[in-house]
């Protein structure tokens, strides 16, 4: 016969230390001091959701709870810590027992003490992601796949494709078919070499990334003592930016609050702009359906935006279906200026407006770091850095480096740059080892003998004339790159490679004379860099959209030498422009909506409002794509405290077509006119 025996609660302060009514708005008291069981707090842009959920962890901690049966679930460690050093502050008690970091550090933790249950001892290795890389493309190599014949996504590739499976659960088929339809030939190859690396995985004794939420959930859903014992001892769950989680988040989420369910989320619907890398809209919307009875909390006071911007995003949200309805309250006094909305004729227009009103800004004692230019492509910031960088206006990037330094474009212009200069050692090396096959080593040995035969064309160009500008023959009427690069020995794994590479080069610079440079990015792109791009970056999508931008911005020039020329100076001028990280911090933001989540300025522009670029083309044609992009929208809103300026062009150049008419992005259109006000530019 056994026994009942009950533990009381440790006595605590005879009186609560923290006035909770006094240090919190109605709003924020309400959820904060709400009874146990599932909660759901909307939590809007500006509105204390951190000051919330740290208010929540001490007023548990002050009633009562053990702080070991406390878990805070974020996606940052630093954020569990900052609200961790702030519990400690507002409270004069112990509260290092509680469990609070990343949901993949708390795995880690479980995996650690219980791993050896599902084949994981203590001692398991954590690989990283160059690790990770290594071992698939050690898989790849085992499994008999030959890239001579196929042109297989590399380790980095497969490692994302392989991530996605975990974070969303869905099949690898289902899977390919929605992010990466090129690679569905290969569907059993890449499930054989997924089957491969789980095995090597465990035979070394080593977890990814993603291992350490996966493989904890499967130890929970598989031993159930392991389970219960987390289930009894968290006893309060409360996590972070919940519009973010994956389903996998959530399913360990439900899984450990199974018994109690005393779990609080707290996130904003209307700023889940994650789909692209997993995020799980439905989570956070379908929360009270998992949870019946959940009590849902609106925190809508914002402290941060005056009362004419909060007006413009809640118009901007209004639109949506799916989602929690709540409007954003100011809590700042009004500064009577409405936010802007400016039609300039094209993107060169745009980016001169940006740059004189930030001048303009500046003088009115505005510090160019409190400013903000924000758009929804990298590639649509290239004519503002062009033109920042002209009137010599520091900027950083948040969302990347600089538009012509990033690998793919400088991989493309290093075609280009083979035909303006033969010699140019670094850009031949370049081009020749985006071909299958070429390594440091075996560039170096095809340099030499490209080299070798530059020389003897030089030779003969000296003794037929005296005023030969090109040694190489270039220009030359019947000159063909081809026929040099044909003679050159390669390997067998780059013969067809190779032959591409000549017949590419004779298309762009036929007879010696190079095409415009549009033409010939366009040609390199299509004829070559197109299925490097696919099987080496995961997001090709992006990358090819960069891509065509370049061949859009080499338009304006007829010369290949003007248009390296220009990107040389470009370079130069932005590397004199750039803040000096020990030095000048003031520098103007350049940064893409997704990146400046979570941040603040005193004034931001939101460029290239248009259809097709803002939302983009390929959320059109979908419901679920367009209503994330008015989220994403609305967080680009929010992020301004005192001016905001929204601005498209009228036109657009496209690399195939000349000049666009642009329509206005519909999001602008759902603005009420009363609340904006419409500047007219001219040029003086």
């Amino acid at each position: 016969m056994s026994r009942q025996y009950t533990l009381q609660r440790a006595p605590t302060s005879s009186s609560i230390h923290i006035d909770y009514a006094a240090e919190l708005n109605e709003q924020q008291f309400a959820a904060v001091t709400a009874a146990p069981g599932p909660l759901l707090v909307i939590a809007g842009a500006g509105s204390g959701k951190t000051r919330t959920l740290t208010y929540r962890v001490a007023y548990l901690l002050e009633n009562g709870i053990d702080p070991r049966n406390i878990l805070l679930l974020t996606f940052t460690n630093k954020a569990a810590r900052q609200m961790l050093d702030r519990v400690a502050n507002l409270l004069p008690m112990d509260a290092s027992g509680i469990w609070g970091g990343t949901f993949h550090s708390i795995g880690n933790r479980m995996l650690r003490r219980h791993g050896s249950a599902i084949g994981y001892p203590s001692g398991f290795t954590i690989m990283d992601r160059e690790d990770q890389k290594d071992l698939i493309n050690a898989v790849v190599a085992s499994a008999g796949i030959d890239p001579k014949e196929i042109r297989f996504p590399k380790g980095d590739v497969l490692a994302d494709i392989f991530s996605f499976v975990v974070n969303t659960e869905k099949p690898i088929e289902e899977l390919l078919a929605e992010k990466f339809p090129y690679f569905l030939p290969l569907l059993e190859r890449i499930k054989d070499v997924q089957q491969r690396y789980e095995k090597k995985k465990k035979s070394t004794n080593s977890v990814d990334f993603d291992d350490l939420l996966e493989k904890t959930l499967s130890m929970l859903q598989q031993h159930e003592g392991i389970c219960s014992f987390y289930r009894r001892q968290f006893q309060f769950i409360l996590v972070d930016e919940y519009q973010d989680t994956n389903k996998i988040q959530a399913d360990f989420i439900d899984t450990l609050a199974l018994d109690h369910k005393n779990v609080m989320v707290v996130g904003d619907d209307a700023q889940s702009i994650y789909s692209w890398r997993g995020a799980n809209f439905q989570n956070i919307l379908e929360f009270p359906k998992r949870y019946p009875g959940a009590q849902v909390f609106k925190i809508e006071m914002n402290y941060r935006s005056v009362p004419e911007i909060l007006e413009v995003a809640n118009a901007a949200i209004s639109a949506n279906v799916q989602q929690f309805r709540k409007s954003l309250s100011p809590t700042r006094e009004s500064n009577a200026v409405k936010p802007a909305v400016v039609a300039l004729n094209d993107g060169s227009e745009q980016a001169q407006f940006v740059a004189q009103r930030i001048l303009e800004l500046r003088d009115e004692d505005v510090d160019l770091s409190d400013i903000a230019v924000l758009y929804r492509a990298h590639y649509h910031a290239v004519e503002l850095q062009l033109e920042l960088s002209r009137r010599g206006i520091p900027y950083q990037i948040t969302s990347g480096i600089r538009f012509f330094e990033q690998a793919h474009i400088k991989d493309v212009t290093s075609f280009v740059r083979v035909v303006a200069n033969p010699r140019d050692e670094v850009a031949f090396k370049r081009m020749v080892k985006l071909l299958p096959g070429i390594g440091n080593r075996s560039a170096e040995n095809l340099w030499n003998a490209w080299d070798k035969s530059l020389g003897t064309v030089a030779a003969s160009a000296d003794r037929g004339s005296e005023d030969v500008t090109t040694p190489t023959g270039i220009g030359d009427p019947g000159y063909k790159f081809g026929e040099r690069i044909l003679a050159m020995n390669v390997g067998a794994r780059s013969k067809k490679s190779w032959s591409q590479l000549a017949h590419t080069l004779d298309e762009i610079a036929p007879g010696g004379q190079p095409n415009p440079p549009s033409e010939m990015i366009t040609s390199i792109v299509e004829a070559i860099y197109d299925d490097y791009a696919k099987v080496n970056f995961t997001n090709y999508e992006l990358r090819r959209e960069d891509l065509n931008q370049l061949a859009v911005f080499a338009r304006q020039f007829k010369d290949i030498h003007e248009f390296l020329s220009q990107l040389a100076l470009i370079s130069n001028v932005d590397a004199e422009a750039a803040p000096n990280q020990a030095g000048e911090k003031e520098a103007v933001n350049l940064s893409s909506v997704h990146q400046a989540k979570g941040l603040e300025f005193h004034t931001v522009f939101v460029i290239w409002l248009s259809d097709g670029m803002f939302p983009s083309a390929r959320s059109l044609d979908t419901r679920d794509a367009l209503e994330e992009e008015r989220r994403l929208f609305y967080v680009a809103v929010t992020r301004a405290r005192d001016e905001l300026y929204l601005t498209y062009p009228h036109m657009r150049l496209n690399a195939g077509y000349g000049e666009m008419l642009q329509r206005p992005s519909r999001f602008l259109k759902e603005i009420p006119n009363a609340l904006v006000e419409d500047w007219q530019v001219r040029k003086g």
